[in-house]
């Protein structure tokens, strides 16, 4: 199988390319610019595009079996009106171009792959989420919403569609974690607000796993939940760090400086959602790294 990936240079995509070319899959990665230091092996190649904009790249798309769909523009950044308007944009027009230039084959499934995120199903405090659960109301949860949509008309052209909703993904090199971690080894990390707020996670190696598990199961469409069966709790999460790190996790962040330091964001880190992977549990997908603390020890030891 060939399969075209957009955002395939970020954190996710080069873990996620790394095992599909293990799997013997052969890999396309669209990239804004081609450069002679791009990595290069046997099953993995580059083609130059801007997937925000229509272009020559999607001429590309009919020679593939699918597309694993990741780009989007970070959330992590305090949200100015630009901000978040490159955050919808990003997401949006990729997935509405990616879609416009799939093929209606008669003879052969066409896979689509669309990222989209937890957020999608807003803040709800202790109340346990699943695939079934309806989305939520604030901006990136709206994001979400449209992003999934476009994904959806995929549908039309007869394609296979799987949105795959991650939890926040943690590994090594990128991430989420290279944003704590330093807090820790200078001995000033530990929860944010009140620590009692859900953090729904997935280890990067398990994140690929599903992909390929979901590559395997072609009869899994719809949304999948890509995320721990155990969330966490804020402070829980803080204390395996310090453990993982030998450092203490004792050192509050105070909600009204999150809010203050990144506005609008801030509440996206104090509320959280408590997420299940209910289909991926369903259909038998084994997590090797279901619980926070063996995740952190793999990762940071």
């Amino acid at each position: 199988m060939k399969i075209l990936i957009t955002g395939g240079t970020g954190f996710v995509g080069r873990e996620l390319t790394s095992r599909l070319i293990q799997e013997g899959y052969e890999v396309t990665i669209l990239t804004r610019s081609l450069k002679s230091t791009q990595k290069t092996e046997v099953g993995l190649s580059y083609l130059e595009g801007d997937p925000t904009e229509k272009g020559p790249w999607q001429e590309a798309i009919k020679n593939h079996d699918g597309v694993i769909n990741l780009a989007g523009a970070s959330i992590f950044s305090k949200w100015s009106e630009e901000n978040k308007k490159a955050i919808r944009d990003s997401r949006v027009f990729t997935t509405r171009n990616i879609v416009e230039a799939i093929p209606q084959f008669k003879d052969k499934q066409f896979h689509l792959f669309s990222a989209s995120a937890v957020g999608y199903y807003g803040f709800h405090g202790d109340e346990e989420l699943s695939e079934e659960s309806p989305p939520g109301g604030d901006f990136l949860a709206k994001v979400a919403a449209e992003w999934e949509a476009e994904a959806k008309k995929a549908q039309d052209r007869g394609a296979r569609v799987v949105i795959t909703r991650f939890g926040i993904v943690l590994g090594e090199k990128g991430g989420a974690l290279s944003q704590m971690v330093p807090l820790f080894q200078k001995f000033i990390g530990g929860p944010i607000g009140s620590g009692r707020q859900w953090f729904s996670w997935v280890h990067i190696k398990d994140l690929s796993e599903a992909f390929i598990f979901l590559l395997k199961h072609p009869e899994i469409t719809g949304p999948v939940n890509v995320c721990s069966p155990n969330p966490v709790r804020n402070r829980d999460l803080a204390k395996a760090i310090g453990r993982a790190l030998n450092r203490p996790s004792f050192v509050p962040a105070p909600g009204f400086l999150v809010k203050l330091i990144l506005g609008e964001f801030g509440s996206v880190i104090l509320e959280g959602q408590k997420v299940i992977p209910k289909r991926l549990l369903e259909k038998g997908f084994t997590f090797k790294y279901p619980d926070i603390n063996s995740a952190l020890e793999s990762i940071l030891k």
